[in-house]
């Protein structure tokens, strides 16, 4: 298994007033904005193009850092207990294409659907939603959830 190194990126894409989000084929399973992790030899605004192309086969341009920050999160990769986050807001171009390998579906929401998804997440946390439950139908990915509410997005 790859050693998590702790760092990584994720960009907010907007159209008009809506968000561009993905769920997640892997864990950890939920709703998030287009991210991952920074790579050894590349900086935090190339891990976003990258991933960004990755993940929804966007072209990122005009990246403007919104926070960095140390979240306790859990990851996929082993160590991954916290990851000291930059996220971006992106202006990006081209045609939306899934990821097979990481994406089960790429939509834009609006704010009052946000809310609904971190709704559903509070009520996971809280325990009102079972692990097999939220799988099947997740919520926002609890570090994103957090994100928007730091940003002022929900």
């Amino acid at each position: 298994m790859k050693k998590c190194n702790n760092t990584s990126v994720g960009m907010i894409v907007r159209n008009n007033e809506e968000i561009l989000i993905i769920e997640r084929k892997k864990y950890p399973f939920g709703f998030a904005c287009p991210a991952g992790h920074i790579e050894e030899g590349e900086n935090a605004l190339e891990a976003a193009k990258r991933e960004l192309r990755e993940e929804v086969g966007l072209e990122a341009k005009n990246l403007t850092i919104l926070l960095e920050r140390k979240k306790e999160n859990r990851c996929r990769r082993d160590g991954g207990t916290f990851h000291n986050w930059t996220v971006f807001e992106v202006e990006a171009s081209g045609k939306i294409t899934e990821s097979p390998d990481e994406t089960k579906s790429v939509t834009w929401v609006s704010a009052s659907e946000l809310q609904k998804l971190s709704d559903r997440t509070s009520r996971y946390i809280s325990g009102q939603i079972d692990e097999d439950s939220w799988i099947k139908s997740p919520g926002l990915e609890e570090v994103w959830d957090q994100f928007f509410k730091e940003l002022k997005i929900l």
